[in-house]
């Protein structure tokens, strides 16, 4: 049995989750790969959801961050500006691991765009806004999901919801951001990319029968591939977990 590409991501996901840290998760894929992570090599992580939730651990997967479904075996129930400040207190003091993200464009720099495509003041479309993103990125280190497009991988965002690297090095120090905080990897369909010491994405691993070529089709801004290592498929336990104990109904499939 092959994993697909949206179960390969979640695997991925579920890899940058150690066991006995703090991570803010949204539903989705995040919650998939958080919760495959609770489930093979991280049982003691402890997941925290915008809604204030600590820790839920519901048996189907959830649709939104709202979900009562998220309440089942949780430990907190916070009120949402109590999450709020937990998330900023906590990220600053670095006991947050890492906060979930997505966006409808990336820049290569970690940038994120949630708010509008074109123009702002008359835009082609006017999407959700930041919610707690905005939050999660100034504080904390952060994994961006995304679906990997030309359109949505862009040289310049249309508007900057969410900071990453800014410009480069020093970028987020020059802005009164916290220096040490930032995004760490970004996971699509294609595989997972990371942020060299310039802070600029470069491809990482390559999921099973994706090429290079492919990745760079389809991203809008010039990326190294060179240092791209193939993943293998999974082992036949972790996707078995995943599609028997996870996510039997294939929801993310």
């Amino acid at each position: 049995m092959h994993a697909t590409p949206r179960q390969m991501m979640a695997i991925a996901l579920s890899r940058e989750i150690e066991d006995g840290k703090t991570y803010i998760i949204g539903t989705g894929l995040p919650l998939v790969g958080a919760s495959l992570a609770k489930a093979t090599h991280a049982p003691n992580a402890r997941l925290l959801f915008e809604t204030g939730i600590l820790e839920g651990a519901p048996e189907e997967v959830p649709t939104s961050v709202s979900d009562l479904r998220l309440n089942r075996g949780a430990s907190v129930l916070w009120p949402q500006f109590r999450y709020f400040g937990f998330e900023t207190l906590a990220g600053r003091l670095g006991t947050i691991a890492a906060g979930f993200l997505g966006g409808a464009q990336i820049d290569p720099y970690g940038n994120l765009n949630s708010t509008c495509v074109g123009p702002y003041e008359a835009p082609q479309t006017r999407l959700t806004g930041s919610g707690g993103a905005n939050g999660i990125a100034t504080y904390c280190d952060t994994v961006i999901v995304m679906k990997h497009q030309k359109r949505r991988f862009v040289e310049h965002l249309d508007y900057c919801t969410s900071p990453g690297w800014i410009d480069g090095k020093g970028g987020r120090a020059a802005r009164g951001l916290p220096a040490d905080k930032g995004p760490r990897a970004v996971v699509t369909e294609l595989g997972v990319f990371r942020f060299g010491e310039d802070r600029r994405m470069y491809l990482a691993q390559l999921f099973p029968g994706v090429t290079a070529e492919q990745v760079v089709a389809n991203t809008g801004f010039a990326i190294d591939v060179s240092r791209a290592v193939p993943l293998e498929q999974p082992d036949p336990e972790v996707l078995r977990v995943l599609t028997e104990k996870v996510d039997p109904s294939g929801l993310m499939s």
